[in-house]
Parts: C-alpha cells; structure tokens; sequence
C-alpha cells in the first residue's frame, strides 16, 4: 500500500473497484503550490494521465472513497497490527478477530469512510463487506506464514533526494531483513494479480521503493514481493543496479515532465478506458466538463516543446 503525501490524505490507488488500498480520499488542504516530490502513485496518476495529476496534486480536488478501497486499507491495517503480537499467537482467528475494532479506528481517522454504508441501515451490506475483509485476510495465510516473519518494518515512511533535487517518497507495507543482511521489501495488495503481460507496470512501484532504500541505505533489496490476497498469487522480483538506474532515469524524465506543465499549466487528459471509474469528470474536457481556474502562476511555453506526460521506453 503506497501513501501519497503529496497534496492529499489517503488512504495506494488504484482505480475505483481494482480492490486495493486507498489512496483516492483527497481532502482540501493548504494553497496550491508546485508538487516538491513524487511517490509511487502520483508517478503513475500522471503516467495514466496528467489532468488527472493535476486535480489530485495541484487542485487537490476531493473524491469519494470506494468500497474497495476502504476495504484494502482495513486489511492492510489488520495485518500490521497482528506482527503486534507473539508469534506463536499469529493465527487466522486472531488476525480476523482485530477487524471490527481496525474498522471502528478507520472510521474514527476517517470520518467519510461511514458515508459507504449510511444507506444500510441494518447493517447487512457493511456485515458481508467486513466478512469479505476477513476472507482476504485469512487467505493471507495461505500465501506467508506470520509466526516465522519477523518485520524489520512495517508501514515504514521512507524519502530520499536524488542528485537532481528530486525527492522521492512513500510508505512501504513491510520491510524483512534476513540474518544475513539482505532485505526484502513486501507489499500487500488485496485485488487480483495481474496478467503476465502488466507485471512490469505491478512492479514499478516497488522498484520506486527499491531506489528509495539503495540510495538511502546503499543497499539494493534482494528480493520485491507482491502478495495479492484477491487471488492468492504471490508475484517476486529480484533486483539488480541496471533496473534501478533505469527506474531512476524515468523519474527523472517524468518529473521534468510534471515541471513543465507546472509552469505552462498544459494538463492533457489522456483517455483510457479507466476513465469510466474517474471521479473529476464533471472537470474533464473528455466529459463536457472545465477544469477549475489554475491556481498557479503560468509562464509562456516554450516553442516546439514535448506533449506533456508521455514516457518512452525504459
């Protein structure tokens, strides 16, 4: 689960109905300003299209959280907490024994999230919803064996600043170092595994937390592990420099990107069939709709320059 911290509080997103973390609760906060980093999801919210950036980040328009993903949040949360307790004492009857009370603290950090439900008012939807929790998290055991982990980390904030100034950041679910020193890096996610032919796009963001950890600790992770509840597959990857490097090299080209349509205000919005799941329609040109005035100083764009947010090959 990736948190975005910039220019929004979350619960890491996914598109609405994908069933993974939150990350698309934005709230209003300060006055705009220039984005002064990049995360994991932000990267790819301008990859999937740069208006939609643009209304997370710099508008900081507010969206409505989704079942879905609520649900990966309180999920992600139980697991956390059961490393709280002995190992011996890490069992599915436990593990589903702390969702009820992780529901009732979500609700409290996250007053919207009761909205999902306020149209239940004996409670049947929101029983199978927290049953559905239950189940992603007794599949868990299946797939990794709690009483033989021992995190290093868990839900570990972690932020560098490369050679350019660019800082990069995010929340990594779990972090695991073995007696001999090598680390692993882990993230749960609670939707289905992808096919094989977008596993390189699942894996970007944990080689963003790859890059993250070398160029804070000097030390390349020995192994990126994907844990997909929703379907019971586990999806690894074991880095080496070159793909470190490489990830490096296209941040570097995406955040020249974002700095440009930051000083010319030129957010495209790039259709997809992940549209159907935006919640800025009613803002998008695609829809009929006008994005709200720039709230930022706009500067003449230079001549001849590059269509904002297209990446090329790695």
């Amino acid at each position: 689960m990736e948190t975005s911290t910039e220019g929004a509080t979350r619960p890491d997103i996914s598109p609405a109905g994908s069933g993974e973390a939150m990350d698309t609760v934005v709230v209003a906060g300060p006055p705009a300003a220039p984005p002064g980093s990049l995360s994991p999801s932000r990267a790819s919210d301008f990859m999937q299209c740069p208006l939609l950036y643009r209304f997370r980040v710099i508008d900081r328009l507010p969206e409505k959280p989704s079942e879905a993903a609520t649900r990966g949040t309180l999920v992600h949360a139980v697991l956390e907490r059961l490393f709280d307790a002995p190992a011996a004492d890490r069992t599915v009857p436990r593990a589903k024994s702390l969702v009820p009370g992780q529901w009732d603290r979500l609700r409290e950090s996250r007053p919207e999230v009761a909205e999902l439900f306020a149209d239940d008012p004996e409670g049947e939807r929101l029983a199978r919803w927290l049953t559905e929790a239950e189940a992603l998290v007794e599949r868990w055991f299946t797939l990794e064996d709690p009483s033989r982990l021992e995190p290093a980390e868990r839900e570990l904030f972690v932020e560098a600043e490369l050679d350019s100034g660019l800082r990069l950041r995010g929340i990594i679910d779990r972090v695991d170092v073995a007696p001999t020193g090598e680390v692993r890096i882990v993230d749960y996610k609670t939707g289905k595994a992808p096919r094989p032919e977008y596993a390189e796009g699942a894996l970007f963001q944990m080689k963003f937390y790859a890059l993250v950890v070398w160029r804070l600790k000097k030390v390349i992770p020995r192994r990126l592990q994907l844990v997909y509840l929703g379907s019971g597959d586990v999806l690894t990857y074991d880095p080496v420099l070159a793909d470190l490097e490489r990830v490096e090299r296209k941040l570097l080209a995406l955040w020249e990107a974002i700095r440009r349509a930051t000083e010319t205000g030129d957010w495209r919005p790039r259709p997809t069939k992940l549209c159907g799941w935006c919640d800025h329609q009613a803002h998008c040109p695609e829809f009929g709709g006008t994005p709200p005035p720039y709230p930022l100083p706009l500067r003449a764009p230079e001549s001849g320059a590059a269509e904002q947010g297209r990446m090329g090959p790695d």
